[in-house]
């Protein structure tokens, strides 16, 4: 009738069987083939990228806790139990590490860059403050490479990796700390020698916070030779250094002016105060 619906011809046809009329008619062409491809390789690299980041997680909750440990240094009887504690610890989140560099093996490591670079960052400020009690200086980013050369004696640790993978396994292999995680990672060790400072006043040592505001002025005076020209990263961790410098230098000066008239129990108490005056003097909010 008159506004009724007219049915097509093929719809007398089941529907199964326009589908199989339809990919015999049509066969999957080149291009879908090459579509599907791509989707499994962003598919392989997503997951491994995801992997990369719980791995990155877990490296900077251990090297934290490896920091907080360090800085019982200072009031423990046995400093060298501390350290020792903190290198079983640090060779664990370096067993960590491992299975980084066997995820990146025959990949270009700058593609995941953005998926590690916490956990190496955070690995870098507990290496070098660990290195800084041992040795008062301050460690090299070769020396922190040295470190992050493996072996394949132990195969069973790489539960993540693909048996292709496992195939093209090297003997030897490593991860290179990048320039810009080594200089964050020292950035950030410089608010960790400001709460070392503040533990060593706490205790009655007023000889380490001269010592480590000589060695904060050098690493200051490093970073200001980057300048703007280097990442932004590295210019944004500028001012909190600059922070820590200035609270380990007032309180340098207080001591040095003030220190015979300061109770020993209340010269922790020279580090409390904030940077309220630096702040205004540089006109921030």
């Amino acid at each position: 009738g008159s506004g009724g619906f007219r049915k097509r011809k093929h719809d007398n046809f089941p529907h199964g069987q326009r589908r199989e009329e339809k990919e015999t008619v049509n066969p999957p062409s080149a291009l879908m083939t090459s579509f599907k491809s791509f989707q499994l390789e962003l598919d392989t690299r997503h997951d491994k990228y995801e992997r990369l980041v719980k791995l990155s997680r877990d490296i900077t909750i251990e090297s934290k806790r490896t920091i907080f440990l360090l800085h019982r240094f200072t009031s423990a009887p046995n400093g060298e139990e501390i350290l020792s504690e903190s290198e079983v610890k640090l060779d664990a989140v370096r067993r960590k590490i491992k299975q980084v560099a066997q995820e990146l093996i025959g990949e270009d490591m700058y593609q995941f860059h953005r998926a590690i670079s916490p956990g190496l960052q955070e690995y870098v400020e507990a290496v070098s403050f660990q290195y800084f009690i041992k040795t008062r200086s301050l460690i090299s980013v070769e020396e922190i490479n040295k470190q992050l050369i493996f072996t394949a004696e132990d195969r069973e640790e790489s539960t993540n990796m693909t048996s292709n993978s496992h195939d093209k396994e090297p003997h030897t292999w490593s991860l290179k700390v990048t320039p810009v995680d080594y200089l964050l990672g020292v950035a950030d060790l410089t608010g960790e020698l400001m709460r070392l400072c503040i533990s060593s006043v706490g205790n009655g040592d007023i000889d380490t916070p001269f010592e480590l505001s000589q060695f904060l002025r050098q690493i200051y005076d490093g970073f200001t030779f980057i300048g703007n020209t280097g990442p932004y990263e590295v210019s944004k961790k500028l001012y909190t250094l600059k922070q820590s410098l200035a609270k380990v230098e007032n309180a340098c000066y207080t001591l040095k002016v003030r220190g015979s008239e300061i109770p020993k129990h209340m010269l922790a108490d020279v580090f409390s105060t904030k940077t309220e005056l630096i702040d205004q003097e540089e006109g921030l909010p």
